[in-house]
């Protein structure tokens, strides 16, 4: 898939919220993108990503990018929760990439970062 835009590339930093969810359609499958802080007050934008997922024709990969998450609650858990369920009644792969710290000291003190798909990034 193609690299992703993050947090850190001037152009897109200042384009966008301080947090939110995104969720865009490529060639070879789908790109998730949260940012910021991950909370109740995304619900919207996590709707219409679940929503946007959903109505794909066909079982195409999804990424998952965390890695400019600075917070996330159990509402973003849930929804992280929510998009691996989804690849999975439908076929899909899944997977997390690069996630923050943040998120994964929240998915291993709930216990279920060992039941993810999850790409670090590599080291130099």
């Amino acid at each position: 898939m193609d690299p992703l835009p993050s947090s850190s590339d001037p152009a897109t930093a200042s384009e966008r919220p301080a947090s939110g969810i995104t969720c865009r359609h490529v060639y070879d499958g789908s790109i998730l993108t949260l940012w910021g802080e991950v909370d109740a007050q995304l619900r919207e934008a996590a709707s219409q990503a679940m929503a946007s997922l959903a109505s794909r024709p066909d079982p195409a990969p999804v990424v998952v990018d965390a890695r400019d998450v600075t917070f996330i609650d159990s509402s973003g858990v849930a929804f992280i929760l929510q998009v691996f369920v989804l690849g999975e009644e439908t076929g899909a792969t899944v997977t997390l990439r690069d996630p923050s710290a943040e998120v994964m000291r929240v998915l291993d003190m709930v216990g279920i970062a060992e039941r993810l798909l999850i790409e670090e990034k590599a080291s130099a």
